[in-house]
């Protein structure tokens, strides 16, 4: 064995080791690489099995089916995946690798990480920016950015969301759709290279995910309310 042969053995990672959110990754980047991506929670919840199966296997049955579970709460969970900004969530259950999350795997890898490119800031379309500046100057944001979560209101949140009282049941659900939607869609814009609105402020795949971690974050603590809304 050459010596260099014998120095890429010994640097070569040893992936048993890897955490849980880590293996899931490596699966995440498989299924990009035979390109299936966007993908969905099921995909990755058989591609992390199939990698590893001693981690993601159901106990007692490691071989024959996954521990759907385990890996969902490492997908979607306070401290998952998505929350981290190395997944970017797409959909009902749809989610993409962020550059981010792609240069994680590359760390562990022990391989170069993703440079991001040198062609300077985009702009933002109006659409977007519009959308940005909603959120950026809500109450809700500001109190997130003063530390001040527990003094959160639901007039907070549906200021944060352009919802108002008048709004049916289907007309509601659109409209977090369609947060959801153009958070992603930014999260994906940004990935590589940040953007610059009109007024001036530069914005970051880091802003946007902390945009959708107070949008989740909200329709969680007022899920209650959201619901008598609904049904009104």
């Amino acid at each position: 064995m050459s010596t260099a042969t014998a120095t890429a053995t010994a640097t070569k990672p040893n992936v048993d080791d890897f955490t849980v959110p880590e293996k899931i990754l490596l699966a995440a980047e498989t299924l990009e690489k035979q390109g299936q991506s966007p993908f969905t929670a099921e995909m990755l919840i058989v591609a992390s099995w199939q990698k590893f199966p001693t981690t993601f296997g159901l106990k007692g049955f490691a071989e024959k089916y996954p521990d759907s579970n385990k890996i969902l709460s490492s997908i979607m969970g306070e401290k998952g995946l998505a929350r981290r900004g190395w997944l970017v969530k797409m959909g009902q259950k749809l989610y993409a690798m962020t550059r981010e999350g792609r240069n994680v795997v590359r760390r562990v890898m022990l391989e170069e990480e993703e440079p991001a490119p040198d062609g300077g800031t985009q702009r933002l379309n109006r659409e977007h920016e519009r959308f940005l500046k909603t959120l950026f100057d809500s109450s809700a944001v500001r109190k997130f950015e003063d530390n001040r979560k527990q003094d959160l209101s639901f007039a907070d949140a549906c200021r944060f969301w352009e919802v108002t009282e008048n709004m049916k049941g289907d007309q509601l659900d659109q409209r977090l759709e369609d947060i959801d939607r153009m958070l992603a869609e930014l999260d994906r814009a940004l990935a590589d290279t940040d953007a610059e609105a009109s007024y001036g402020r530069v914005v970051t795949a880091g802003d946007i995910r902390v945009m959708t971690n107070i949008h989740r974050y909200m329709q969680d603590r007022f899920d209650r309310h959201l619901n008598l809304l609904r049904k009104r």
